[in-house]
């Protein structure tokens, strides 16, 4: 806490405007929207590495958030006060930080791909500038920040080994996709354990679910992809990439938002929609690409 009264006597209103954009660039909604422009128009290899690594530092971190279950900042210390509408967009536990997680997981491994130096640098420095917006805010910890940092760069490592070559190895692929099913399962339960017995409110394992549900449906769809569809990135023409994105990414949002209207909000339903987002993002619509969007190389 005494880092965070330190950073809180430099706060000024022109700086909460500045890492109030800064912090969104960890927003989940941000990231998938960037999964999914690499997926579609631009490189299924590398969108595939960086999704890994993704779901599974997501899952790790939301999955030590209710098993270790630290409460904010502001509420192990109720003097101290973050900035102003930064708690409205904070929800769940501090332990780790979500958003430094996923920042981290999603500009590192594109850093660690991309060769241009420079361009490597702003990827790094992306991250690293949502973990300070994180403590800047006063939303979350130098711990918070610090170890989501580290579970992200360590995932990252692990699936820059391991994820190699652009032609689809079944049987690597679906140890991939069958380790992340296994996993999310996991988390499943022991969140489901942990509200059942009382332990934790449901707004507390919404998040962890929500980011199970996505893991499971990219999982199935990746390996589904990569061995039966086998899409094109490519297209006619820069405005035909444009197109093809802003359709995918509209299916996107019916799934995450329009599902709400049938089946309704809560843990389950959560769940489902995430699930079949990733479905959509890497099976339905990569088949709508083939049909009337890929060209073959």
């Amino acid at each position: 806490m005494e880092l965070l009264r330190l950073i809180e006597s430099i706060r000024s209103p022109f700086l909460d405007t500045v890492f109030g954009y800064v912090t969104q660039l960890g927003e989940d909604t941000v990231g998938l929207v960037v999964l999914c422009a690499l997926l579609w128009c631009i490189s299924k290899k590398t969108a595939y590495a960086i999704s890994i690594a993704f779901f599974l530092s997501g899952l790790t971190v939301q999955g030590m958030k209710i098993s270790f279950g630290v409460e904010r900042p502001w509420v192990i210390d109720p003097t101290f006060e973050p900035v102003a509408g930064a708690k409205e967009f904070s929800t769940g536990y501090s332990f780790p930080s979500g958003h430094t997680q996923s920042a981290t997981s999603l500009y590192g491994s594109l850093g660690a791909q991309i060769k241009r130096k420079p361009i490597k640098a702003v990827c790094f420095l992306f991250c690293f500038l949502v973990a300070f917006s994180r403590m800047y805010l006063g939303v979350h910890t130098l711990a918070d920040v610090v170890v989501s940092l580290l579970i992200s760069f360590l995932l990252i490592w692990i699936t820059y080994k391991v994820f190699k070559g652009d032609a689809a190895d079944k049987r690597r692929d679906f140890v991939i996709s069958l380790v992340m099913v296994v996993y999310a399962a996991a988390v499943i339960v022991i969140a489901t354990v942990l509200y059942a017995s009382g332990i934790i409110a449901q707004n507390y394992i919404s998040d962890c679910l929500k980011v199970a549900g996505a893991c499971i449906g990219f999982a199935i769809g990746m390996y589904i992809e990569r061995v039966y569809i086998n899409f094109s990135v490519k297209s006619k023409n820069i405005i035909w990439q444009a197109i093809k994105l802003i359709l995918g990414i509209a299916g996107v949002l019916v799934f995450q938002e329009g599902l709400k209207l049938v089946i309704g909000t809560g843990l389950i339903a959560d769940m489902f929609r995430y699930f079949l987002m990733l479905i959509w993002a890497t099976v339905l619509y990569p088949l709508i690409i083939k049909r009337f969007f890929a060209v073959l190389p």
